[in-house]
């Protein structure tokens, strides 16, 4: 069974169209774009709901979403209506005066989660570095601390900006970038006892941790989730010394992981959290939130030209409107766990090539062993061959995050593809 004989309704899906639905040229584009991507060699045109159709109209399966951001996947009716309406009504003015949507869409994530304020901004990246501002000024005033260090882990993902990249524990990301913005450290992910130690050994004299940036569940590092008991003693280590706990929560927030928040699988709250990806279902914007001790940014300290704008903001208070009323998150939960039971058996099928899956919810890691000739992109390569978009998480993590609205039966199509990749991939 392939991708070119069904479909969620069993109909028949053309491999390819009769002819091109758009004049594309890859060696325009590539003429004119930076190249900053590795990019597969297709051209996406339009999608709906898991579906992804390229500009030769052969149809996909998407198990990326955007890189976990198509929260309602594609061409969703109710997103599409509000961008629509909002359009016709005002998308931008600036944040020099009140904007509605913006204060309603403030007021959803409050009410929902453990943070009491929240600044707006365009992305990930500049939602992390809003929160490295505020922890650097909470290390300056609270903490009177005049060097103030924050720590994050080893194989962690925080942006692409010059302060991100330095948060981020991935040399490969930082290569040729140096000299790095200063006052950054790095810890092993789920060990606390060099947490403790690294945090006993940068106390001294005017320099001292005020903060620790981390991921609940680590996504480019590999999909590997937060340990209980790691995260429980962190957040009693932050209370004993008054050192903040901010929680990157921009690719497991907003009902990925099948909570509405990373952190609600952890059974601990962080004093700032950051969000993005899933937030507006693919309209770009970017979210700072934090509890009233630490609401540090005043009118002055920070900004953003977009941040917060009508037509972003109407886009994710759909979004999150249409997560509680049409019970995405049990959808999440069940194909979660329908997901991981799949990949299981897949990984159990092929002993000597898969490590283990892991994963919560609707982001889900396959790792292939580190002795293994092949990689993720392997398998990446033969997936698309056959109608199915993954995404790697590393040389050796097969990344797995679909919509949040992904059926059953696409659950079951995506592993039969996959299957069949991995076949083609060993081939």
């Amino acid at each position: 069974m392939s991708q070119q004989t069904l479909t969620e309704n069993n109909s028949v899906i053309p491999q390819r169209a009769s002819t091109p639905s758009t004049d594309f040229e890859r060696d325009n584009f590539d003429t004119w774009v930076m190249n900053t991507y590795g990019r597969f060699p297709l051209a996406i045109e339009k999608g709906l709901g898991c579906r992804l159709t390229d500009t030769q109209g052969r149809e996909y399966l998407d198990f990326v979403a955007g890189i976990a951001t198509c929260t309602l996947g594609h061409a969703h009716p109710a997103l599409i209506e509000t961008v629509t309406q909002q359009m016709k009504k005002l998308h931008h003015v600036s944040n020099l005066y009140y904007i509605p949507e913006q204060g309603q869409l403030a007021q959803w994530i409050v009410e929902n989660s453990c943070a009491d304020k929240v600044f707006f901004c365009n992305s990930g990246a500049e939602a992390n570095e809003a929160a490295i501002k505020l922890a650097r000024k909470y290390g300056h005033k609270v903490l009177e601390i005049e060097e103030p260090v924050i720590l994050t882990a080893n194989s962690s993902f925080h942006g692409r900006t010059l302060a991100t990249i330095t948060a981020t524990g991935q040399p490969k990301y930082q290569k040729d970038f140096d000299p790095l913005v200063p006052g950054f450290e790095y810890v092993p992910y789920n060990d606390i006892q060099a947490l403790k130690a690294a945090i006993a050994d940068i106390d001294e004299g005017n320099r001292r941790v005020a903060a620790i940036l981390i991921e609940p569940l680590q996504g480019e590092g590999g999909v590997r989730p937060g340990n209980l008991e790691y995260f429980a003693r962190m957040r009693e280590i932050c209370d004993e010394t008054g050192i903040l706990l901010i929680f990157d929560e921009v690719q497991v927030g907003m009902g990925r992981t099948g909570k509405l928040w990373g952190y609600e699988n952890l059974g601990v709250e962080p004093d700032v959290f950051t969000s993005a990806k899933g937030l507006a279902g693919g309209i770009p914007i970017g979210a700072m939130a934090c509890k009233k001790f630490c609401d540090m940014l005043s009118p002055g300290t920070h900004a953003s030209t977009f941040g917060g704008n009508p037509l972003a903001t109407a886009a994710a208070l759909t979004v999150a409107r249409t997560i509680e009323n049409e019970g995405i998150l049990n959808n999440v939960i069940e194909r979660g766990e329908q997901l991981r039971t799949k990949l299981r058996e897949i990984a159990a099928k092929y002993p000597d090539l898969f490590v283990e899956v892991r994963g919560w919810g609707l982001i889900n890691g396959m790792e292939i062993k580190e002795e293994c000739q092949l990689t993720s992109i392997d398998i990446v390569k033969a997936a698309i061959d056959l109608g199915l978009l993954i995404a790697p998480a590393g040389p050796k993590v097969l990344r797995f995050v679909p919509p949040l609205i992904v059926s059953d039966f696409e659950i079951d199509l995506g592993m039969e593809l996959l299957c069949e990749a991995i076949e083609a991939a060993i081939a």
